[in-house]
């Protein structure tokens, strides 16, 4: 084989040989197609709706031509295409080839067989492989157009808001025959090409692959077919020159990443599942090999609703090994936000969706495309019975690069996951060269591991791997100067990565993406509606279990409590809960939430109804008692607001006891009033006998004091309840980036628009309220709150919020010094330093909390807890809660309007854990609820309770597969070791703990004994018990 004299030449011979831009007369690429044929007919009707098939094939179809534009956005076209083979055609490979720049889908039969998408390079639906005489001539096609592209229908830029207006063109309609043995030649040349360029002229290897190519163009006569078997020899002569025993391996993963909504909204997600999966199914009917790894339950169902003869295939390739569903959740949630208790639900559902559908758990957790994770997750998953994770999304970090691409996880309360990110830094590769080069390449464990993954496919808004793929990478199998590219499946790599982990090192405590921690904060209403929403199920769960366990004749609502989990955990996907969608899914999602809190009160309704019956049915002259319920595991003494003669409101001191309710007649005295004092200067000074408050004329609190020990928590000379305005531009993503240069344009807001005013004088509440002007044509009121008993001052704020590309924080300065500040998050806390010695510290610069946060020193500390935000920051000595942006893409209307949001100062003796600021936090997000009752007595009633503050009750629900059993779900929030007693009066016959997945772990049973049932935790340990009760 003659080496060429002349590399550069040599090389751009070869690329113009492969061109689909020059030369294409006289090329090897101008000759995959052969004859040509137009449709013999094709008309098209067009809805706003997406129908199915069966009533768009009755509707009146009108004539319609290559060239002609269809729309607008998100509406659907549906073509007849008429097609009749010429008979010369005999033998031939045929396509039917269709470009058009929305998603198209082929019906054939009345079943969908193929998935049309330019972007995801899917053109053709294959006919014939070999016309024969004996197959039908004519047919007849049915092509649904969706009117949007791949990423939906951004106005100029992906991200920037849908253009209403957009057309899609028809750019190609045609019979075509396909030249095989050209697109074979082609894909040898590709390979060969890209290995002589990214290998380089002083490779030897390199060298070979370019005189090999070379040679093959030498011997290639494109007008004369019979001279492509010796080209296709040179190549393949190559290719079978294998690799030594030390080589890379490579676990190559067909894939499909699809956003359950994202820049589409839900209902177009449900076709691109199908367009994708229908393509999948098409090349497992042709390649026997591919493998095809697939998430999110909530699609599959999708999928099995709306396609149910493209779920059956489906079923039929998931029984073979070839279509695997991986992550065991009901959507790729985000994994920050949700609560542990939603975490949990998204394996509990997930997991038993695909046991019940495949027979099957899945033993991998799969979320490539999260912005960051959770330190709870790891705890979660082993309970789920997962102890692989594959991830992607720490590649994006802005700052640090993450050290590892295989390692332990290990979570706050010690569990361990092995964890691989695909070194490519992808999950939606496309079988080349330079891919596979990349991953070897970038493997930061090299030495430690020597096999990865590589996912295939074309992801985001769907479409999957190509044929192309697929014989790109059979060509790379085992080929000297590549790494080995075997198709795999997710348990051959962790099995692999398994027999090579002894030298993995351990990464501890929370992945955080240094990215996105915009999506902390953006579309305040959808965070508020999800905080909502997981209380009210919370609720709807304990009320409806304790009225199951009193009254045989009470039917638990477990279809119905199914069917709001499942709403509520679909919003959680990782660009609906974070706010980086469009309006559309905006609207769809607090839809969704309305939805879930309608039902969800109608359920706890008929629970306390239920539960509490006797008590509620007032008799004539009655003056009437209050019922009040609490969901919570400890006694609570607050201030409520019952309903007084005449429609009235008035205010009362109650005590209820943990999980349980009280009837109310005396309502009790407080041990000191509140008293609210207008001073001279205008500011006002309130006060319970725990905390006394001082506030300036614009609500800043000049001083907040523990009576106690008359220790003060504001600085000299600060105020804090200080609200911020900062310029919130970032590089590109809009909705979910904020930029740690925002901090350097900090504007404090300090237009008073009505000063501060007593609204409440005092007794078992004192109130001031004060409005202020934010930014140019924003404006914020705000009532500051103070109880009876209560240790921390209430902020219920209301915003008209109008700003473009701001961000709205309130401030706390304290008078507290440490280096870590702690953060609530999925059953527990964890710590983040308050300073940036690092870059991996300043890149925390904005950070996630749940419901508090805490600055302490030893014997003091100030918490901050509210009840539906989630953005939070610790620098120094202040404390920072952050409570509205306003990005302009994807959503151009993004977080505009009235919000409303409660949060709450809590200063404090001792640790924040010896001081309550964990139950107080529960306390703000779970109010007591009060139903009008009778004033017969009635003693209290508690229905749980647990002997140590260290220990949360969590959860109370009926269990999946035992209607008389109940499942309870503790942890301990301390970060301690622990025993405590569950004490119930529930009638438990047996005991036992269970996973999260409700399956018993031990033969053994629990002892009941007089005190309850004793349990033992670690720090941050989950424990669930499954209750047998008595019938």
């Amino acid at each position: 084989m003659a080496a060429p004299k002349h590399r550069r030449t040599a090389l751009e011979r070869v690329e113009k040989f492969l061109s689909e831009t020059y030369f294409t007369d006289c090329n090897l690429r101008g000759r995959l197609f052969g004859d040509r044929c137009p449709p013999a007919s094709l008309s098209c009707f067009q809805t706003p709706r997406r129908i199915p098939y069966d009533e768009a094939v009755r509707q009146e179809f009108r004539p319609a031509q290559v060239g002609d534009s269809f729309g607008p956005t998100w509406q659907t076209c549906w073509f007849k295409v008429e097609l009749s083979i010429p008979p010369a055609w005999a033998g031939r490979e045929v396509h039917f080839v269709w470009e058009s720049d929305g998603e198209g889908m082929v019906w054939r039969d009345a079943q969908p067989v193929q998935g049309l998408t330019k972007e995801g390079e899917k053109t053709s639906y294959i006919l014939t492989s070999s016309m024969k005489e004996t197959e039908p001539h004519s047919l007849t096609l049915y092509v649904e157009l969706a009117c949007n592209g791949l990423f939906g229908a951004g106005k100029g830029s992906m991200i920037a808001p849908p253009d209403p207006d957009k057309r899609f063109t028809l750019s190609k309609a045609e019979l075509v025959v396909f030249n095989r043995d050209v697109y074979e030649l082609l894909v040898d040349l590709e390979i060969l090409l890209d290995m002589a360029q990214l290998l380089g002229e002083e490779n030897q290897r390199g060298s070979q692959a370019l005189c090999a190519a070379n040679q093959m163009v030498n011997v290639c006569n494109v007008t004369d077919p019979s001279t492509f078997p010796a080209a296709r020899a040179l190549a393949a002569a190559f290719f079978s020159q294998r690799n030594g025993e030390s080589q890379h391996s490579i676990h190559a993963m067909g894939h499909c990443h699809i956003d359950s909504a994202w820049l589409w909204p839900f209902e177009e997600t449900i076709r691109k599942c199908a367009r994708s999966w229908v393509t999948v199914v098409r090349l497992m009917e042709r390649n026997p090999e591919l493998t095809f790894a697939c998430s999110q339950a909530q699609q599959f169902e999708w999928v099995r609703s709306w396609y149910p003869g493209l779920y059956k295939q489906i079923q039929d390739f998931v029984a073979k090994g070839q279509f695997i569903p991986v992550g065991g959740t009901w959507v790729e949630m985000d994994g920050n936000l949700p609560s542990g208790e939603s975490m949990v639900r998204q394996f509990l559902q997930g997991q038993r969706f695909f046991q019940q559908q495949f027979g099957r758990v899945c033993s991998e957790f799969w979320l490539p495309d999260t912005f960051g994770y959770s330190a709870q997750l790891p705890q979660v998953m082993r309970g789920c019975g997962i102890r692989r994770f594959l991830t992607q999304k720490l590649s994006w970090n802005l700052v640090n690069s993450f050290p590892h691409h295989t390692f332990f996880w290990e979570g706050i309360d010690g569990s361990r996951v092995l964890t691989h990110f695909p070194p490519g830094d992808s999950y939606g590769m496309h079988g080349r060269v330079e891919e596979v080069l990349r991953t070897v390449k970038n493997n930061k464990d090299k030495g430690r591991v020597n096999d990865s993954a590589f996912l295939f496919g074309f992801g985001d808004g769907g479409g999957g791997p190509t044929q192309e793929m697929l014989d790109r990478m059979k060509r790379m199998s085992d080929t000297d100067g590549l790494p080995r590219v075997q198709i795999s499946t997710p348990d051959q790599l962790f099995s692999a990565l398994e027999k090579e982990s002894s030298q993995l090192y351990t990464w501890v405590g929370e992945l955080f993406l240094e990215l996105h921690n915009g999506t902390y904060t953006t579309q305040a209403q959808i965070k508020k509606g999800n905080r909502e929403c997981e209380r009210i199920l919370h609720d709807v769960e304990v009320l409806s279990t304790l009225a199951m366990a009193q009254d045989g004749g009470f039917q638990y609502p477990a279809s119905q409590l199914q069917r709001l989990w499942r709403l509520l955990l679909l919003n959680q996907f990782h660009d609906v809960l974070p706010g980086s969608c469009i309006q559309l899914v905006v609207e769809d999602a607090l839809q969704y939430y309305a939805e879930i809190l309608r039902a969800g009160a109608g359920l706890q309704q008929e629970a306390v109804q239920s539960l509490c019956r006797e008590l509620l049915e007032p008799e004539a002259g009655d003056a009437g008692s209050t019922l009040v319920l609490n969901t919570l595991p400890w006694e609570r003494t607050e201030v409520i607001s019952k309903a007084g003669p005449a429609g009235t409101e008035t205010l009362a001191l109650v005590t209820v006891p943990s999980m349980g309710y009280a009837v109310v007649r005396e309502p009790l005295l407080p041990p000191q009033p509140v008293v609210v004092r207008k001073l001279e200067d205008g500011s006002i000074a309130m006060e319970n006998g725990v905390i006394a408050a001082c506030l300036d004329v614009m609500g800043r609190l000049i001083s907040l004091q523990l009576l106690d020990c008359q220790r003060e928590s504001v600085p000299d000379g600060c105020r804090a309840n200080q609200f911020a305005l900062f310029d919130d531009v970032p590089l590109y993503w809009d909705a979910w980036d904020v930029m740690d240069y925002h901090l350097e344009t900090r504007k404090p807001v300090t237009t008073l628009l009505k000063p501060l005013e007593v609204t409440l004088a005092g007794g078992l509440r004192g109130s001031v309220s004060f409005s202020l002007q934010i930014g140019k044509s924003s404006t914020l009121t705000q009532e500051i709150i103070l109880d009876a008993t209560c240790p921390y001052l209430r902020f219920l704020t209301q915003v008209e919020w109008k700003e473009a590309h701001k961000f709205l924080k309130v401030e706390f300065p304290v008078q507290v010094r440490s280096p870590n500040a702690t953060y609530e998050i999925q059953f527990g806390h964890l710590q983040r330093p308050t300073h940036w010695n690092t870059s991996w510290d300043w890149a925390r610069f904005e950070v996630w909390a749940h419901k508090w946060l805490d600055l302490s020193e030893h014997g003091f500390g100030v918490a901050l807890l509210n009840d539906c935000k989630y953005g939070a920051s610790a620098h120094g000595n202040i404390l920072s809660l952050s409570l509205l942006r306003a990005p302009k893409s994807p959503d151009a209307t993004a977080d505009m309007g009235h919000h409303q949001f409660t949060y709450a100062v809590m200063p404090h003796l001792g640790s924040f854990q010896d001081a309550g600021v964990i139950q107080h936090a529960y306390s703000l997000n779970f109010p007591l609820h009060t139903v009008p009752a009778r004033s017969a007595p009635c003693p209290p009633y508690s229905a749980f309770s647990v002997s140590s503050p260290a220990v949360v009750l969590e959860t109370v629900k009926q269990a999946e597969d035992r209607p008389g059993a109940v499942v309870v779900r503790l942890y301990e929030a301390h970060g301690s070791t622990v025993v405590t007693w569950l004490q119930t009066s529930l009638p438990v016959e047996e005991a036992m703990l269970c996973d999260l997945l409700e399956q018993p772990v031990a033969a053994e049973r629990l002892q009941l004994e007089q005190r309850g049932l004793r349990l033992s935790f670690t720090p941050f340990r989950v424990l669930s018990l499954l209750l047998v009760l008595r019938q």
